[in-house]
């Protein structure tokens, strides 16, 4: 039986667990209904969905990567792969030869908008059975507060 004074039970360490339990499970619930239905992975609808609420539709490779909160590298490869289902597209920045914008096209417009029919049935089923309105309204709080920089 481990020791009520290790930091193991701190009760921040505990709370930790479980947002990461939280997430784990929702991502993998998400996960399978997207794949199943749309055939599209969550970093793949994650990065349909920034580019959505872009203003102009693009971003750059470096705000896809923070908006996904993948890597350079794992973005790029991303990137490469929805390039080639047609779902994305590169564009040059005509001012900076440096930047790289990548958009959405009519496909990935089509691919999203079945994707996140599915993706708010799954998170009814997942969450909405699970926390009431007022819940639901006090963890987007205390997350959005979690997500601010320290």
């Amino acid at each position: 039986m481990p020791e009520t004074g290790c930091p193991s039970n701190d009760p921040q360490v505990q709370l930790f667990g479980l947002v990461l339990a939280a997430h784990a499970r929702l991502t993998r619930e998400v996960g399978a209904a997207l794949e199943t239905t749309c055939d599209l992975s969550v970093p793949t609808f994650e990065t349909l969905l920034s580019l959505r609420r872009s203003e102009s539709g693009r971003l750059t490779m470096s705000e896809v990567a923070d908006a996904i909160l993948h890597s350079t590298g794992g973005t790029t490869r991303l990137i490469d792969r929805l390039e080639q289902a047609g779902l994305v597209e590169r564009q040059s920045c005509p001012t900076d030869r440096r930047t790289t914008y990548v958009a959405i096209t009519e496909a990935g417009n089509r691919a999203f908008e079945e994707a996140v029919a599915v993706h708010i049935e799954t998170l009814g089923l997942t969450m909405g059975s699970r926390l009431s309105e007022r819940e639901r309204e006090t963890l987007a709080a205390l997350l959005t507060k979690l997500s601010e920089p320290a």
